[in-house]
């Protein structure tokens, strides 16, 4: 669009263009530049093995964003991209709107807490954690308040002069942790930091590292397999499959509305039923019997789903499908039923003991039936 000369020197646009001129100008000015953004990346090993596709992710100054997927997803791929471990085969990775591309890993002043927690084991915990700090050759008094303040924050107090191997195991990632943060990083690194911990550890640990988070307002990036932690830590969560992000949204968002089958299976839907939208909100399945929906712009074949918890067992002659229960299983407050039914076998939640071969009317609230594309 060329902008032309008036004869009084001011600037006009051509007819028909100034409101676009204007449109795109407000667009530049009022949308902010994320302070992370990677940028059409493509990662390709062995010239064959695409693990990254043209993959792009926005984040905000003091988010807390998790990688979410199954393993060789190309969640780790992502974050050693961010560190600086990998160099991506095309596209860029921006930090508040510098290209970290070609920056070196020591140079990028990030923070990262890997897996192994890869502390020193010659070196205390004191040690440890100043490591980072000696390297930028900071003075002796600056290091000892840092390492103090941190040590504090962290839980470590009194453990200091204990080696690695005279620790726990929520000890030794509290001070890997410590030893990330203690930089005062622009970005904190968080490949599966908890996984090596046991099930009541991982709670405690995951709660540990949210406050610490929030106290610090650091902008975070989180590699997990986990739903269940990632759901509770993360201010937005990206969903991988094959190299590629399905779905970015809130926790709540994502699983309240998941918009793939993929990202609706991995986040622990069971039950998918085929069908046909004949209008916006209304499905028909196989067996001609027809069901409200949530509101979908999807138009012929489909696929529902909704989560075992939310499907009714309903009084006689009120349910949209009968079934068999061929199998019980006690899940301690409730009790899980699979049920044949004419639509497939369905996994069902009910708090009443009902036995195996009883015959049950289902009934599937429509606020909880997912629309999803089908073939």
């Amino acid at each position: 669009m060329e902008c032309k000369d008036c004869c009084d020197g001011k600037k006009y646009f051509p007819a028909g263009e100034k409101a676009v001129a204007s449109s795109l100008y407000r667009k530049r000015k009022d949308t902010p530049m994320a302070f992370v953004t990677l940028e059409n990346i493509n990662m390709i090993y062995n010239k064959k093995n695409h693990i990254l596709k043209d993959l792009n992710l926005n984040m905000e100054k003091g988010e807390l964003i998790s990688l979410l997927g199954p393993s060789g997803c190309g969640k780790t791929t992502t974050l050693r991209i961010v560190a600086g471990l990998l160099t991506q085969n095309s596209g860029k990775f921006l930090l508040d709107g510098e290209d970290m591309s070609r920056v070196p890993v020591y140079k990028r002043g990030f923070g990262m807490v890997f897996q192994s927690y890869a502390l020193f084991p010659h070196l205390n915990v004191e040690e440890n954690v100043a490591f980072g700090l000696k390297l930028r050759k900071e003075d002796k008094k600056s290091i000892e308040e840092k390492v103090q303040r941190i040590l504090g924050v962290c839980g470590l107090d009194n453990l200091e002069k204990r080696f690695p191997k005279e620790l726990s195991g929520g000890q030794r990632q509290r001070v890997a942790l410590a030893r990330a943060l203690v930089i005062e990083p622009k970005l904190l690194l968080l490949d599966e930091p908890l996984s090596n911990l046991d099930a009541k550890l991982r709670l405690q640990m995951r709660l540990e590292i949210k406050r610490i988070q929030q106290e610090f307002k650091i902008t975070t990036l989180f590699v997990t397999h986990d739903q269940e932690e990632c759901f509770s830590i993360s201010d937005k969560v990206a969903v991988m499959n094959n190299g590629i992000i399905e779905q970015y949204g809130t926790p709540e968002e994502i699983y309240h509305s998941p918009k793939t089958e993929f990202v609706a299976r991995f986040i622990g839907f069971e039950n998918f039923i085929s069908g046909k939208m004949l209008d916006n909100h209304t499905v028909q399945f196989q067996n001609g019997k027809q069901s409200n929906t949530q509101k979908s712009t999807l138009i012929g074949n489909c696929v529902v789903t909704i989560r075992p918890d939310h499907i009714q067992i309903a009084q006689d002659g009120e349910g949209l499908v009968r079934g068999e229960i061929r199998v019980r299983t006690f899940l301690g407050k409730t009790y899980q039923y699979e049920v044949k039914t004419e639509l497939g076998t369905l996994l069902v939640n009910d708090p009443k003991d009902r036995e195996v071969g009883s015959v049950v009317e289902l009934w599937f609230p429509e606020e909880q039936f997912i629309v999803l594309a089908g073939e």
